[in-house]
């Protein structure tokens, strides 16, 4: 067995960085998102939904997608509705309460679930009385197990402690909190003002209501943001002490996020100044006794996502990663995504187009895929690697029946270049990541990607660095 899994990480040159970044996918699934089909429809998905029925029981978790914001946020680049007529969060919620009813009727009678989690979008855009409603029908369907983990993205801006106290009080257990940068002038280039006295309020209360872990979300490479601005920013993030810290990286794509053409484009940080801000962030928390998790996450040892990568838990999905590994997750709502046994599938994206097949009684998968051999192999590789920063050849071999250094010969050869730098290690028995290769572990990660080599296409990904 290997040595204890650590968090250290090590920040290589910058110049060596700079070699080995790239375009390359996050790794929130394999395949990833924008390898999914339309083939792969509602009627495909709603077989594997069935199929829980007559498997041995898997974990399940349940994401719930609101995607309504009352401002835009100039960065984002999530599926979103900004709109001020409440009335359409009104009708969502019937929409969802549709769909939620057509899943549960696939599945076994109420359905224990671990882990449930509301994304947006801004969840708390919805009332009180309306996020009272969303956990009724789901409880009404599904048992959420004591014990299990229930986040809610939140915004400070909707989200004051009276709000924070009613979520409590609906079971919720864990809160991310959207800040990304509380300099004034980085807010207002962004369309997004957030004192920090407010949000100290919204976080003070979670603790007051006994929420279990607060996680707090940074954007690096914003416009106006300086090396200066953000080492303020950083000081009174780590005045407020979350639980875990995501350090996301600006990806500029204005030809993709209309929302992104607001921003000045000479106002952006130089790639080098992006960099430099990066690597300050990283040394400075991880000085104050954050444990660096893996891409972009950061969490005090004492918190459960620390512990799982400890003990090799640690498992990557679409919310980033989470401390259970193996579960089936149920995507709800407008563009969510589910896994179930060896699928993928997305609702659909745009609002009218998720409401027609619920109008027909139908689910409203868009696209999906079914993985192969292939695609189950890889998919252990890259996830070990994301997750653990390691690989076990032993462990591959005798879950999918290969002799790893030969079905992966073309691959651990293109792994030598990394190797000679010193950002990786392949010997007889594992494939381990070093604390230099850390932060270059998608670069890594990408060469296992089959799709990745086999593309003809400039895919819109986000630079790795």
């Amino acid at each position: 067995m290997q040595a204890q899994r650590v968090a250290l990480v090590e920040l290589p040159d910058p110049a060596l960085l700079r070699r080995f970044d790239r375009l390359g996918p996050r790794y929130t699934s394999y395949p990833t998102a924008d390898r999914f089909v339309e083939a792969f429809d509602d009627v495909a998905f709603a077989g594997w939904l069935r199929s829980r029925a007559v498997m041995p029981a898997r974990p399940l978790s349940l994401y719930v997608h609101i995607p309504f914001c009352n401002t835009i946020c100039y960065y984002c680049a999530c599926n979103k509705v900004i709109t001020r007529d409440h009335r359409k969060a009104v009708e969502y919620l019937g929409w969802l309460e549709r769909e939620v009813t057509l899943v549960a009727g696939y599945l076994e009678p109420r359905p224990a679930v671990e882990q449930l989690h509301l994304g947006g979008g801004s969840p708390t855009y919805l009332s009180d009385e309306e996020l009272e409603r969303l956990v009724a029908m789901i409880g009404e369907r599904f048992r959420l197990e004591q014990g299990g983990e229930y986040g809610v993205e939140v915004d400070p801006r909707t989200a004051p402690p009276e709000k924070i106290r009613a979520l409590a009080s609906l079971g919720f257990n864990r809160l991310s909190v959207g800040v990304q940068d509380f300099d004034p002038d980085v807010q207002r280039a962004v369309n997004r003002i957030q004192s920090f006295e407010m949000t100290r309020a919204t976080i003070d209360a979670a603790r007051e209501a006994g929420f279990e872990s607060i996680n707090l979300d940074l954007i690096y490479g914003l416009p106006k943001q300086s090396g200066a601005s953000f080492a303020r920013t950083l000081g009174q993030v780590l005045e407020i002490a979350p639980d875990r810290i995501a350090l996301y990286h600006y990806a500029h794509l204005p030809e993709r996020f209309k929302p992104q053409r607001r921003i000045e484009v000479t106002e952006l940080p130089s790639s080098e100044d992006k960099l430099a801000i990066m690597m300050q962030a990283i040394t400075r928390l991880t000085e104050s006794g954050y444990e660096y998790v893996g891409m972009d996450h950061f969490a005090k040892s004492s918190d459960s996502l620390a512990r799982a990568q400890r003990q090799g838990r640690l498992h990557r999905n679409f919310q980033g990663y989470s401390t259970r590994p193996d579960c089936d997750l149920i995507g709800l709502g407008v563009s969510a995504i589910s896994k179930v046994g060896p699928t993928y599938s997305q609702n659909a994206r745009a609002l009218d187009e998720y409401y027609d097949p619920l109008r027909a009684g139908r689910l409203p998968t868009g696209r999906g895929v079914l993985l192969g051999a292939d695609d189950l192999i890889r998919r252990a590789v890259i996830m070990a690697l994301m997750c653990h920063f390691s690989v076990s050849k032993e462990s591959i071999e005798s879950g999918h029946l290969v002799r790893f250094d030969e079905y992966f010969h073309q691959e651990l050869a293109e792994l030598a270049p990394l190797e000679q730098e010193g950002l990786v290690e392949n010997s007889s028995d594992w494939i381990t990541v070093t604390p230099r290769g850390k932060l270059l572990v998608r670069a890594i990660a990408m060469i296992f990607d089959r799709y990745l080599r086999d593309d003809r296409r400039r895919r819109p990904y986000s630079r790795i660095v």
